[in-house]
């Protein structure tokens, strides 16, 4: 472990404590890894699931939509509780009871079928008809004990014509109906457009937004949270308006994109000795918005 004077790390989380002491090398390693922040929105979602998860069995389930922007955390908070309820194994059979799935880029209900099967780890026989892969795909989802069932990229569903999109939302219902859990969409504003579309599902799924960040004390209380999980050596001092203004304009408003921000002025931090998120290491930052991400890719096409 390297030499460093003795500093007072009272502005970071104990666990960033712990690891401030060591290399430069190893800190970068802990600050580009995955961190959880839990503001008050996500926590209120993560409520929301359990109270789903422990819903009795009953005929017609209560079902979520999480809608949001792009990069705008809904998959951290899936993984979050997904990692709160992890797979079981047992000696006769692996349980899953929370199974997470992706909604094929090109939905039809075969894919969607297909698509669960790898979800659950299933083997795949060829060129099956649906009626087989319907039975067997609900006779495992019963099998290895899923509680609920969520799909992610729902708003893939408008991806098909007007017939295919019809046609998934009737399984939507089927399934429901058939195995009596709770269903979770997770998608962007589109998801809800096409669930909209259809009476009864509308009336199943309770729509909960995560929309941009705005500049006020939520999001000072976030990066407040942010700056104490980085093992930087100094304090960093961003939780204020001024600078949750800039960041956010910056970062466009989305939690990925302020994530993604601040982890590359974290490293910039330890690599130039600084220690802090500042304005300095700031504009070191190896970091472009999604719209000057576009236009630089745009101007590499012309």
């Amino acid at each position: 472990m390297e030499e460093y004077p003795a500093v007072d790390l009272s502005h970071l989380q104990l666990s960033a404590q712990a690891v401030a002491p060591l290399p430069a090398a190893e800190r970068i390693q802990r600050i580009r890894a995955d961190r959880w922040i839990g503001y008050p929105r996500a926590l209120e979602t993560l409520a929301r699931l359990q109270t789903l998860y422990e819903w009795p069995v009953k005929q017609r389930m209560p079902n979520l939509l999480l809608l949001g922007p792009t990069n705008n955390g809904k998959s951290m908070i899936i993984e979050k509780f997904r990692r709160q309820h992890p797979p079981i194994s047992r000696p006769d059979q692996e349980q899953i009871p929370v199974l997470c799935m992706q909604m094929p880029s090109e939905p039809s209900v075969v894919r969607f079928y297909v698509a669960l099967l790898a979800a659950m780890g299933a083997p795949l026989r060829p060129r099956q008809r649906p009626a087989e892969l319907e039975r067997l795909t609900l006779a495992l989802l019963r099998r290895v004990g899923v509680r609920m069932l969520v799909i992610d990229e729902l708003h893939n569903v408008l991806a098909g014509p007007d017939s295919s999109r019809r046609e998934f939302l009737n399984l939507l219902r089927f399934l429901g109906n058939e195995l009596r859990i709770p269903l979770v969409g997770v998608g962007t504003r589109e998801a809800y457009l096409a669930i909209r579309s259809d009476d009864q599902l509308e009336n199943r799924f309770e729509p909960i937004a995560l929309p941009l960040w705005a500049v006020d004390d939520q999001a000072c209380s976030l990066l407040a949270s942010f700056a104490s999980s980085f093992p930087l050596r100094r304090p960093s001092s961003i939780a204020t308006e001024d600078m949750a203004r800039y960041l956010l304009t910056r970062s466009e408003g989305t939690i990925g994109e302020l994530a993604l921000l601040l982890t590359q002025a974290a490293v910039a931090a330890v690599d130039s000795g600084e220690e802090a998120i500042n304005q300095r290491t700031l504009n070191m930052a190896v970091y472009a918005g999604p719209s000057e991400r576009r236009r630089q890719f745009e101007r590499e096409l012309s």
